[in-house]
């Protein structure tokens, strides 16, 4: 007897309503099985459940209706705007819906066509609703209705993502096909124990997504998303834990406890005191160095919060305890920068930093690989060539990775294994948002430096409007001519028909004739990365002025001359992305200044709050309320989205619930061996296999 194919783990051709075209369709929006289906939930809801009667509508109130599109048409009108306009009628009467400048509708809903339209009733000629949502939720060929019935009253429609060739209809048909199987397959199948939804007052699975696929009211979805939002959360804190974990009870790390013999001195030679916030963050610090597993800690710190020195102290009390430390940054330009900035710190220590680079040849090479090897190299300096093969330290201690945004969970297991017992501090001048760092980054402990030494002279900061642009250019000029640099960044490269917003290469051509008393260099993504260094090492040495970029400066360069920041076009950037232009300025004695012009007569509460606030943490949280995870994230560094169903801004407090009990249980069961354990570990060796293979969680 031939056993039966599973629907869920099956392809989804063999599902009723799919078939093998049908199924190329899905599978370009990532669905190729039945279980796939089940989470290809809908982005939005219709709610027919309350909808009112056309013949009860009231100029001025807001309506819902449903009906059958009886006539339809576009109309020009005396200004050149084409109307697309549409007579729908239920059973107490009919209403003309009004689309100004939409006249495309016209191809997409036609005669006979069941919609429902949601909008303002206003008076043109009599009542008229202009829909500021509408969803064609049958076609007449669908269903073959009559024009008066309202079939659809009383139900909410699941609007789901589509492709070309494949409606939303024909994705809510499919799943209507086949839901009630794929749930009776589903089971019993519930990866969190009964007791934590209960107390979370969170649905079992297959309950959630019955209710996003078909909601009885749109009263039940929030709580079903939430329910998929913990459960992606928990399993990611679950990845994390495990591999915080394993690091302590596989690896015996180095407890250095030697006596204070550079860091004290360090201190005692600094012009200044520590912040409180350096302060709390080098006791983290030192308190993981002293213990006898590796530290794995994210130092997070906003440009100029004096994330370098609490790093230095880091590296003084591993090099007192006879061993070496080193530093790895994302570019030869920063590593350089690095080697400057501490042969200055750690002179009167008799410390000498060396550098190793990927340009570094011939006998300089040789010679710094000599002495990483012997250990005469106390303190490293380098790229992401200190983790190439053929690099070998004699007793490495600790392992610096500064912006650790360039490096992925790849480099930092590589690092693991070049020395499995050093202690490993990466540092962050990407202020993000806290849930946002526990999801990229809940592997590590975290430090924040939340605060700025004092006496620092703040950045004035400007918001202008088109009507001042050659105001801001004029002072940008006086601003050269009086010796300083400057930067203009655009966001685009070049110029696009879909965007309305200036283009660097185009601007680049338009400065450089405006300031020909000047050098002006162009600097975007599409050079070549020996191009953009021999353009960024012109602006370092002040060969360069005026550099017009895109986003692509450098994080961390300090260019003390430069203290102009233009961004053109600033709407088009997040308020994240505008915090670290403006850190690119400020780094010298000289006034610095970052003037954002507005790309439209409005302003916008976003560019306020940036005007307002240097504090690039309350940027940062304020960028993620107004427009959500998805533009900080961009891409995971393995190429899939961290979340599909959670959105921080929204499920923070299911986040800390998440962790928690993660941490619970990974302390209680470090490998998950325990029955009540072994569904939860087959979970999660299920959605994070690639992940737990760079983790080397066992």
């Amino acid at each position: 007897m031939t056993p039966a194919r599973s629907l869920l783990r099956g392809p989804v051709q063999y599902l009723k309503g799919v078939g093998p075209r049908r199924a190329e369709r899905f599978a370009q929006l990532g669905v190729h099985s039945g279980r796939d289906l089940l989470y290809h939930l809908p982005y939005r809801y219709e709610d027919a459940t309350t909808v009112d009667a056309i013949a009860r509508l009231r100029v001025g109130e807001d309506a819902t209706v449903i009906g059958r599109v009886v006539t339809k048409g576009v109309i020009p009108t005396r200004r050149k705007l084409r109307v697309f306009r549409a007579v729908i009628r239920d059973e107490s009467g009919h209403i003309e819906c009004a689309w100004p400048g939409r006249p495309w509708l016209d191809r997409t809903i036609d005669k006979g066509d069941l919609l429902l339209a949601s909008g303002p009733v206003r008076f043109y000629h009599g009542p008229q609703l202009q829909p500021r949502e509408h969803t064609v939720l049958a076609r007449k060929s669908d269903d073959g209705g009559a024009p008066g019935e309202r079939p659809a009253a009383g139900r909410v429609f699941p609007v789901y993502p589509a492709t070309q060739g494949l409606t939303h209809r024909q994705v809510r048909a499919v799943v209507r096909l086949n839901l009630s199987r794929l749930l009776a397959e589903l089971g019993d199948e519930e990866p969190i124990p009964h007791a934590w939804l209960r107390r979370l007052g969170l649905p079992p699975l297959a309950e959630a997504l019955r209710d996003l696929h078909g909601p009885p009211n749109v009263d039940r979805v929030a709580r079903s998303q939430r329910r998929l939002a913990f459960e992606e959360l928990f399993f990611l804190q679950l990845l994390h834990a495990r591999a915080r974990a394993r690091l302590r009870l596989e690896t015996k790390g180095i407890a250095f406890d030697a006596e204070p013999t550079l860091t004290r001195p360090f201190l005692d030679g600094l012009p200044f005191d520590l912040t409180g916030g350096q302060r709390r963050a080098w006791a983290d610090i030192e308190g993981d160095m002293r213990g006898a597993t590796p530290m794995n800690r994210l130092l997070q710190g906003d440009v100029g919060s004096g994330k370098t020195v609490v790093a230095v102290l880091a590296m003084l009390k591993a090099i007192e305890a006879g061993r070496q430390a080193a530093i790895m940054a994302p570019t030869e330009l920063l590593a350089e920068q690095h080697q400057r900035t501490l042969t200055e710190m750690v002179a009167p220590l008799k410390l000498e930093p060396v550098l190793l680079a990927g340009s570094l040849a011939g006998k300089a090479r040789r010679d710094a690989l000599a002495r990483i090897a012997d250990g005469r190299a106390r303190l490293v300096v380098g790229t992401h060539a200190l983790i190439q093969e053929g690099v070998e330290f004699a007793a490495p201690g600790l392992v610096v990775i500064d912006e650790q945004h360039r490096f992925g969970v790849e480099q930092r297991r590589k690092l693991r294994e070049s020395a499995p017992a050093a202690d490993a501090l990466v540092m962050s001048a990407t202020p993000i948002p806290r849930s946002l760092a526990l999801v990229l980054y809940g592997d590590l402990d975290l430090s924040v430096i939340d605060e700025l030494p004092p006496g620092r002279r703040p950045i004035i900061t400007a918001v202008r409007g088109p009507e001042k642009r050659d105001g801001v250019f004029d002072f940008l000029g006086e601003q050269l001519a009086a010796g300083r640099q400057a930067y203009v960044v655009y966001p685009l490269i070049e110029e696009s028909d879909a965007l309305e917003a200036r283009a660097a290469t185009v601007m680049f051509e338009r400065l450089r004739d405006r300031f020909a008393d000047f050098n002006v260099r162009l600097l975007h993504g599409r050079l070549s990365a020996a191009e953009k260094d021999e353009v960024m090492r012109g602006f370092l040495a002040g060969d360069t002025h005026l550099l017009v970029a895109t986003t692509v400066i450098e994080v961390g360069i300090d260019v003390p001359n430069a203290t102009v920041m233009i961004v053109e076009d600033a709407e088009r950037f997040g308020l994240a992305q505008l915090h670290q232009l403006r850190g690119r300025v400020g780094r010298g004695a000289e006034q610095s200044y970052c003037i954002v012009l507005r790309g439209t007569a409005e302003s916008s509460d976003r560019l306020r709050a940036f005007r307002q606030t240097s504090d690039g943490f309350k940027l940062a949280e304020e960028d993620m309320r107004i427009r959500g995870q998805g533009d900080l994230f961009g891409k995971e560094q393995h190429g899939a989205a961290l979340l599909r169903f959670a959105q921080l801004e929204r499920d923070h407090d299911l986040l800390e619930h998440a962790r928690r009990l993660a941490r619970r249980i990974v302390n209680a069961d470090p490998r998950l061996k325990r029955p009540e354990h072994r569904a939860l570990r087959h979970e999660l060796e299920a959605r994070y296999a690639q992940r737990e293979a760079l983790y080397h969680v066992g």
